[in-house]
């Protein structure tokens, strides 16, 4: 499967990408700039060929943090919005408009960062490791979901997101982006 095809409807009927690199082999990888999101401000995400596969749009005008994943041709995949009234560490992610996905930090974590992603319409997400430094694994019961390292690249504050076949690649990309502005605001 390519990397601008569509794999299905993913969570809350939207189309998100699914992972799987060509022909539905092994774990895709994306290329992200530690400090490329900032209100305001647009970057892309690289696919591990270097490509332009996504980009993440800063809205500047708002009240709370939000940012527009859209992929290479401009289309939303998914938007990321602090959740306004609500416990500081919580993002929401929507696409078509429609609440997918609550990202929301674990109250309880004594010795790694742990949050929680509820999926609306079951299949939540687990998030352990080291967030701050880029070291954790998104899984979906005792499966990997994506694995987000540094060890990847020697381009300074540069990370890897690796999402495992037949992942929604959107969704994925979108937590990452979530847990980078809520590290930020700790």
């Amino acid at each position: 499967m390519g990397l601008r095809d569509r794999g299905g409807p993913g969570p809350g009927g939207g189309g998100g990408l699914r992972g799987g690199g060509l022909g539905g082999g092994g774990p895709i990888r994306y290329q992200m700039r530690e400090k490329m999101f900032s209100i305001g401000d647009d970057a892309w995400i690289e696919d591990s060929n270097g490509n332009r596969a996504f980009k993440a749009d800063g809205k500047a005008l708002r009240v709370r943090s939000t940012f527009v994943l859209e992929d290479a041709n401009g289309n939303e995949v998914a938007s990321i919005q602090e959740k306004m009234l609500h416990i500081k560490d919580t993002m929401e992610i929507e696409r078509g408009g429609r609440k997918i996905a609550t990202v929301k930090k674990a109250l309880v974590s004594p010795l790694r960062d742990r949050y929680d992603v509820k999926i609306e319409g079951g299949g939540d997400w687990d998030v352990q490791g080291n967030i701050v430094n880029h070291e954790y694994e998104i899984k979906g019961g005792r499966d990997k979901v994506a694995e987000v390292s540094m060890k990847w690249f020697r381009v300074r504050d540069t990370y890897g997101i690796e999402v495992e076949p037949g992942q929604d690649v959107g969704l994925v990309l979108a937590v990452a982006v979530a847990l980078d502005e809520m590290r930020r605001g700790q």
